[in-house]
Parts: structure tokens; sequence; C-alpha cells
């Protein structure tokens, strides 16, 4: 479970605790309404009490959730993500989202007290497209900027459905009772604020259209009256039931991108603000443990119940959420100096439970690894409770936990995002094994695939500075239409790393001390790293696929230099050039063939991507052995390391989709094998590999294109990537700069402009042959 020892203090915060207001002495209390069905077996099902009709809408409005978008329908022109799934994944789609999908707010607050947003909306983006620039960098002014984890949909529409009275009942702003809490409600245009980190919005479909545009850059149009009187909550001028369902602000959005606006369409809008709205919130024991039962008892004694009450009145009766949806000041530590509406800097809104245990990691900047830390990082107002809650013995507060981990979601609750029961893959399937021996190397393999599945907490080791909380966080394609991840495969434009650096006035390329990756994220407590104003080149790399990276593994040096023609002494143009190491190796991995090996390739991922540094081996010299951050170094082993290198060497390639011999001339005939060479020899099961490259370096850029230089690849020089699994790892070149096959043939210079264009004069059926061919690879 969801634990840390409780010697581990480093700790980090989760809710907000105050008191409901008392009864009056004499008064008679009265009668708790029945509590409402609102729940779903597992996180992930719609509510009970949808209709037939509104149930046809959730399944059409998860589609759009895992929908991803290209630049020419809209993405952008900045972003951080490119579909809604990308953020609302943890356990399911719709939930929460590891570490890898936080970003970041910020703003300027001014000398007289206000605060003006900064970025889009207040978000930092990562990524620019259609002409913006390529890493939309922080506003001089800006002098605010704070993280945000992504926050859970689950039970959203009944929480819509709460009174406000409910809502302001417990309110006690001048803290009238004198118990320290002074809990009180954010508005949103007049109306009871209920959504978000400082419950800002009242409108589920202003919640989601303005993360849309903000997160994405999807521009809409407000829903029409007649839609919002459809939706499964009734959000018309019309809506009644005693409750305020909020419309949206009724502004269209629009950018300056290409795409028409409004680019998403208003009935998938609707279907996607449906099934936010039919989202059930998880379902608690039906049968608490003994240690639940004593930890609720125990949460209501810290006075935990003062801010998580139990349950607010809606017509279907108590939703219990255990959250009062008001704002309360968690103390300076906390703090992030975000105002909204008339949420403070240091104010927050309780957190509902109910599934709390798989929306992990906790708190508004996903700070807490655990519940534990969640607990010990709250102050301000909660205090009092969590000073009680450290006074508790080590096995109460295990059962404080334990009732937290009773409100559902705990059999869904996972390491990553793999299912706890995942099977191994089906042969033939993305991201299934070569054939496994033995009992033995069936379980090594599967040891391997947790670690690179597992998310690096921070008292792992994670950052300080990182792209991914694991390597799955890069690597997840293809996904089905469920939302099942790939283990091992590619990665979406929402995962790209930047590199950049400088190109001087004499052409040679400096890479920034710190190396030529400009991270997304960092830890809670530090800024995210900008470039400086000499730094004049960025490139964007898509995800490369891991799967048959053990094939190329075993490939000889010589084997690839048997290749090589780097004076291009057969005059045909193409100037192969292996990438050789300074101690003699041939590279063969990433996109500039920079990496020699699969076990290099997790030591420097590690270290590069996650800032987990790696143990010193003889032998091998990529990945960092220490950072500046409190967790010892190294931060993981040579046996981890051994465990996700066996899991990777053993991964299948991709198979065909579909074969399709008769295009196999027509490939060789406008020169594409001079490059994808269809078969490297090599040896043992799997060999020839028929990967589609020679594994060596082509200038294929227009020439004069300034580039990122690594190792002996310059700028335009460029690893033929593999064409096996080319189905499954769009978008494509190593910036995803190209949406389609044929947008990234057409994309091909230098070297391989003859091959564009002959690939150009072909006729229509021939070129409609080859594409059908490379994209059933």
């Amino acid at each position: 479970m969801n634990r840390a020892p409780r010697s581990s203090l480093r700790a980090l915060a989760l809710l907000a605790l105050a008191a409901p207001l008392a009864a009056c002495p004499g008064d008679d209390p009265e009668p708790e309404p029945e509590e409402a069905d609102v729940f779903g077996q597992r996180l992930g099902d719609p509510v009970p009490y949808a209709t037939e009709e509104q149930l046809a809408t959730f399944e059409r409005g998860h589609a759009v959730a895992l929908r991803r978008f290209s630049p020419e329908e809209g993405l952008g022109p900045i972003v951080n993500v490119s579909f809604c799934g990308s953020c609302h994944e943890r356990p399911v789609i719709g939930g929460a989202a590891p570490r890898y999908r936080d970003f970041y707010l910020n703003g300027t607050a001014l000398a007289d007290g206000s605060f003006v947003p900064g970025g889009k909306g207040g978000v930092l983006t990562s990524y620019g497209y259609a002409g913006a620039d390529v890493r939309p960098a922080i506003s001089p002014e800006s002098n605010v900027i704070t993280h945000r984890n992504p926050i859970p949909f689950f039970g959203v529409g009944p929480i819509a459905e709460i009174t406000e009275e409910s809502i302001l009942a417990n309110e006690d702003p001048d803290d009238a009772d004198g118990n320290g809490i002074s809990g009180r409600a954010n508005y949103d245009r007049g109306f009871v604020g209920r959504f978000g980190r400082k419950s800002q919005t009242v409108s589920i479909e202003g919640f989601i259209r303005g993360p849309l545009n903000n997160h994405v850059g999807l521009t809409s149009d407000p829903l029409s009256e007649e839609d919002k009187a459809r939706l499964p909550i009734d959000s018309s001028s019309q809506a009644g039931g005693g409750f305020r369902q909020a419309a949206a602000p009724e502004e269209p959005l629009v950018d300056d991108d290409d795409a028409p606006d409004p680019e998403l369409a208003s009935e998938d809008l609707f279907d996607l603000v449906s099934f936010a709205m039919l989202l059930a919130p998880p379902a608690p024991d039906a049968e608490p443990s003994e240690a639940a039962v004593r930890g609720k008892a125990r949460f209501d004694e810290l006075d935990c119940s003062g801010c998580h009450v139990r349950g607010l009145v809606s017509a279907r009766g108590l939703i219990p959420l255990y959250s009062d949806l008001l704002l309360h000041d968690m103390g300076p530590e906390l703090a992030d100096g975000i105002v909204q509406n008339i949420a403070t800097g240091s104010e927050f809104r309780t957190q509902p439970l109910w599934g709390i245990v798989a929306a992990g990691p906790y708190l508004h900047d996903g700070r807490a690894d655990n519940l534990h830390e969640a607990i010990v990082w709250h102050g301000g107002e909660a205090e009092a409770s969590r000073e009680a809650y450290l006074a508790l013995s080590s096995d109460e507060q295990e059962d404080v936990l334990a009732f937290l981990e009773s409100l559902g979601g705990a059999e869904q609750h996972t390491a990553g995002l793999l299912p706890n029961d995942a099977p191994i893959p089906e042969p033939g399937t993305p991201g299934a094994p070569l054939a496994l021996a033995s009992d033995g190397d069936r379980e090594r393999w599967l040891a391997g695939r947790a670690l690179f599945e597992h998310d690096m907490g921070l008292g792992r080791g994670l950052g300080p500075y990182f792209n991914g909380d694991s390597c799955r966080a890069c690597h997840f394609d293809p996904m089905d239409e469920q939302g099942n991840r790939s283990v091992g495969g590619a990665g979406p434009l929402g995962v790209n790393v930047m590199r950049h650096g400088t190109l001087d006035g004499d052409g040679h390329f400096v890479a920034p001390a710190y190396g030529t990756i400009l991270h997304k994220l960092s830890a809670y407590d530090l800024p995210r790293r900008e470039h400086t104003a000499e730094q004049n080149v960025f490139e964007q790399r898509q995800t490369p696929s891991t799967l048959g990276l053990g094939l190329l593994d075993t490939i000889e040096g010589d084997d690839i230099l048997a290749l090589a023609d780097p004076d291009d002494l057969d005059g045909d143009g193409i100037r192969g050039i292996a990438h050789e190491m300074g101690d003699g190796r041939i590279g063969r991995l990433g996109w500039k063939a920079q990496i020699p090996s699969v076990r290099e390739f997790v030591r420097d991922a590690m270290s590069a991507e996650l800032g987990i540094t790696v143990p010193d081996e003889a032998g091998f010299t990529f990945g960092a052995p220490a950072d500046d951050d409190a967790v010892a170094d190294p931060e993981i082993s040579s046996a981890e390391i051994d465990a996700v290198a066996f899991f990777i060497a053993n991964l299948a390639p991709p198979m065909p989709l579909e074969d399709v011999p008769e295009a196999l001339d027509i490939f060789s005939a406008v020169g594409c094998d001079g490059c994808h060479v269809p078969e490297i020899p090599g040896s043992g099961e799997g060999f020839p590999a028929p990967a589609y490259t020679d594994l060596l370096l082509h200038s294929v850029a227009v020439p004069g294109t300034p580039g990122i230089d690594d190792g002996m690849a310059l700028g335009t020089l460029f690893r033929t990537s593999p064409l096996w699994g080319l189905s499954g790892t769009a978008p494509y070149m190593h910036d995803g700069s190209a949406r389609t096959v044929e947008d990234a043939i057409m994309a091909h210079d230098g070297e391989a402009q003859a091959s564009r264009a002959a690939y150009e004069a072909l006729p229509d059926a021939d070129r409609e042959l080859l594409l059908h061919f490379l994209e059933t690879r």
C-alpha cells in the first residue's frame, strides 16, 4: 500500500483538516439524510443512475479523452500535452496523474496585493508549435511560480449537485468557535465554487474547456443552451433541483494558429463534459477491516473530519466525499502564492478522500509520495490535527492510513500505471517478450517490467530536474481504445524531450554546462529550469520505441561498420557514418546512435531523464554517479539496472500488421533501402534482424539547418530509424514534426533527397502501395 515508515517524517501533506460547526446547546440535531447511491464498483465506472443514452455518451466521451490532437487539428500553438487523458490517467482515464504530468502555474504578485496570472490562463507551457517558441519562456514579470499535480475527476457529477446551502453551512471564516479552523467558500461569478485545488470553478464545462485551451491549445465554443439542458446535469439557465450547476463562461475561445476555430467540435465537447459528469467515485469497502474501523475513530478524534466532513447534501441524498469543499489556510510551507478568485496564496480546497489511495502523488504540487507524508505536511489550520497524528503510536497511525485506504480504489492502486495483475502480453502483440526459456527468466522479465513501470518518488531520488518519473512515462505506445498501454513502446508529443544549446558566431555548437537536455520538470521546491538568451538552438526529441532493442544490441560492431560509406565511395550520394565512441564501441541506440548498448541506454535514461544517479560500473560510462538532492547516491543499484536492462533486451520487435511483399521492389527502386536496410546480419534468435535500418548516421535535414551535436553526430546527422513498429510510433521524425508516414517521407532531405524525389515521381498506385507497406510495419 501507499505508506511510508513512521520514521520518514520528510513529509508532505494532503488535505485541510477543520471541524464543522457544532450544533448549539439544546438544539435537536437534524437527522442525517440517506446516503446517495452514486458509487461505481471500480474507479472508471459510470454512476449507477446513468441512462442507456447517457452510457453511450459516456463511452463517446471516454474516446474523446483519449483522442490525440496534432497541430493541423488545432494542437497548440503552445501546449503541455496532446490529449485529455494525458493528465487524467491514474489509475484509469479520468483520474489523477503521476509526477511526469505535473505542470506549473505562474503570475505576478503586485505591491498592492493583487495578482496577475502569467502564461496562458496562468499556465506555463512546455512546447510550442505553429510558429510559437519551441520552448515557451516564463515572463520576466512573473515572480510566482508553483507546481500543480493534476486533479482526478471521479465524482465531479455528484459534487456538482451538492447544494450551496450545504457547503455554506460549514463556513466559519472568523473562527467563531475558536477551534483554529476558519473555512470559507470561494466564488466563481457569484456561485459557490467547488472544483479545482482552490474551489475556483463551479462549472464542469468550464473546468474542461479551460484546461483544453491552456494545456492542449484547443479552442471551443460554449455549449448551446439546448446542449446544456441535455447534459447529465442540467447546466442551462432554467436548471433547478436545489443546486446551481452554473454554465461555463459564454466567451468562445480562439487562438492564432492555422486551424479554424472552434477546434473541438461541440458534439465532442458535449460528450467529454458528459463523461466527466458521469464518472463515478469508487465504493468504499463494504466490510472495512478492524484496522480501518479503528482508524475512522482516530480520524474523528484527530478532528480530521473538521474539514474532511463525511458528506454534503444534494437532492440525491448525502454525498459521502469526505470534504467540506471550503478553503483553508494550510500554512507557509504549503503556500504557493497563487491567488484564484478570493483564495489567497496559502488557501486550498479540502480534497475529497474517496478513492484517495489510488490518486497519488498527493497535495496540490504532488510533493507527497504517500498518504503518511501528505498528513505530515499539513500546517496552518491543520497543524493541531497533524501534531495529534504525529503523537500517535506507529500502529495507531497505520489504523488511520487503513481507514483512508478503505474509502475506495485500493485494489486499483499500483506503483505505476499497469494493473497489478497485468499478464505477460501474448506473442505478436506490442510489449510482448522474446521467447523466455524458463520460469526464472519469466519472473526476471516481470521484475524488470515492474521497475520499468515503477514511479520513482522524490524519496527515491527523482530529480532535482527530470522529464519523466519512470521509464514507462515516455515509453507506453501504442495505446488501445481503453487507454491500456504497451509498456516499452514509443511516446506521444506530450512527453517529447527538449534539447538545446548555442550556435556561436563561427557556427560551432556549444552545449550548456548541465548538458543539452532542457528538463520539463523539477522537484516541488525548485522552479523550472529556463534557457538563457544566448541559447539559440532548440530541438524536440520524440520518444523512440525500445521494442526490439535487445536484437540491435547484439549486432556486432563490424557488421555495422561494413555498411558504412563515409566518403560515398560508391557515388550514390549516401554517406553512412558509424558513431564510434571514444573507447571504440559502436553506437546504435538513440536518435543519433549515441548509445552503444541497452545497459548504457538504461544508465543514461535513469540519470538524464529521471535524475536518478547510477553506480560506478567497470566498462560503463553513461549516467551520472551523483547529484545535489538529499537522497544518498547512487539512487539505483546495479541489480536494478540489471533487471530493467533484461526486460528491455528481451522485448520482442513489433510484428508487421500485414505482409506486403509486392511493395519491396518499389521500396528498393526509390532507394529507401540505401539507409533502411531490410535486414542486418547477426547471430541467434531473431536474426537476420528485419529492422529496416543500417544503424548509421546520415544527414537528412535541409543543408544548413542548425541542430544539436551529440558526440561525433553533428547537428544534421541522425541514425536511420528502424521501421519495425512504424504503425505504432506516430508522430514521426526525431522531433515528432511529421504527423503521417507520407509527411515523414516528404521531410527527408540531404542524403535522402533523391529518394524523396523518386517517391514523388511514382505512379499513384505504386505510391499508395508503398505507403501501405510502411504503415503496416
